[in-house]
């Protein structure tokens, strides 16, 4: 069967949307963290999913909470796909795109995820600290399941969240496992180094072999970088 073109699906798209008829929208983006599976919901992005997650598992995901009319389109989401690779490919210090954290059904959880938008770029803070912003001191571990499951990493900043004895955390954006050991490393190293251009730290390198973190104090309260040693 010969595909539909490009511009006749992205017609689909457009008329869906006017109509009302859309669920929601998804586009594939290449990225420095490689290819990304970005998820429009009516109130905002409620899924970005990484390498290592099916594509059809996301959708169907998203489908059991928003509904099963998931149209791609590439032309409709242009903005978001302009804003995320602007940010990850260091063209722009800012990221603010609305999320939606419905796919977090854990009231408790998503109260983390909201919380951890107000954690500046170029600041960290741990899993305990961010327990008890969100209300509830005790549950650091319930934090750390939140990041670990963030449905939209980069925008929703899990990176920023470190254990309090140092180290890398349950950085998420899905339950899959090999997706969260392929992240630990290598989206650690890109979005911290985006973090960083905004207090001038954009040449340490965020990444080494698992070491000991070392501190830099600047205008920022506490930035934490494993060690180059």
């Amino acid at each position: 069967m010969t595909p539909l073109p490009d511009t006749l699906l992205e017609s689909v798209a457009a008329a869906a949307v006017r109509e009302g008829l859309a669920d929601a929208l998804f586009t594939r983006l290449s990225t420095p963290l490689g290819r990304l599976l970005v998820v429009q919901g009516p109130e905002g992005l409620v899924r970005i999913a990484y390498p290592g997650e099916p594509d059809d598992a996301v959708l169907a995901e998203v489908a059991g909470d928003l509904g099963p009319r998931i149209i791609g389109s590439d032309r409709e989401l242009a903005g978001e796909r302009d804003s995320i690779s602007a940010y990850l490919e260091g063209d722009s210090a800012v990221l603010d795109l609305p999320a939606d954290l419905r796919l977090m059904h854990a009231p408790f959880r998503r109260a983390v995820l909201e919380t951890l938008r107000d954690v500046p770029r170029g600041e960290t803070i741990t899993y305990g600290a961010l327990a008890a912003r969100a209300g509830n001191p005790r549950a650091y571990r319930a934090a750390g399941s939140a990041c670990a499951r963030n449905p939209v990493p980069i925008v929703v900043p899990c990176h920023r969240v470190l254990p309090g004895t140092g180290g890398l955390g349950n950085y998420g954006g899905g339950p899959s496992a090999s997706a969260r050991c392929w992240r630990s490393k290598a989206s650690y190293d890109v979005l911290m180094r985006m973090d960083l251009m905004t207090i001038g730290l954009a040449g340490v390198p965020c990444w080494s072999a698992w070491t000991a973190p070392i501190v830099f104090t600047t205008s920022m309260p506490l930035v934490t970088l494993p060690s180059s040693a």
